[in-house]
């Protein structure tokens, strides 16, 4: 039914959850997968937040590269065991919602596979979320998972 999934994460242990459930749909599936870290913009965090004034731009720039590896690794690693056509990409953007979305369209992917960001209650109001987001801005049918099991 689905022949390319897009995969974003973030790399937390509910991204992890979410990235092999996914690669073992897209097995299932007989589809493809594109892989997507998103890297937030550096001008955005150092203006948005205070207490990161003093960061350093290549500091704040080899760290998050370093996050993107150590993600995108780890999705590679899964989709290689389980014998799944993957490719791997990261993008800067100030909005990650929309850069899943643009991804997710300029890939063609036929579906977004992704984690719920597990916050609940009045917390999910206040923060946000990023799945939300998606779900509500695409045309893309998207495929939350949520994982019970693992912690945020």
């Amino acid at each position: 039914m689905f022949k390319h999934l897009l995969i974003p994460t973030d790399g937390s242990k509910l991204s992890e959850a979410a990235v092999r459930s996914g690669i073992c749909f897209a097995r299932e599936q007989n589809a493809r997968v594109t892989g997507l870290y998103v890297m937030p913009d550096y001008r955005t965090v150092i203006y948005g937040a205070d207490a990161l004034l003093s960061a350093n731009h290549t500091d704040f720039t080899d760290s998050v590269n370093t996050d993107a590896d150590n993600a995108l690794q780890y999705m590679e690693r899964i989709a290689r065991q389980e014998g799944v056509s993957s490719k791997f990409v990261r993008v800067t953007s100030v909005s990650i919602y929309q850069a899943i979305i643009d991804q997710a369209e300029e890939s063609a992917c036929d579906l977004i596979y992704m984690a719920s960001h597990g916050r609940r209650g009045i917390a999910a109001i206040l923060l946000g979320s990023e799945t939300q987001r998606v779900l509500t801005h695409t045309r893309i049918p998207v495929l939350v998972h949520r994982s019970a099991s693992v912690s945020s």
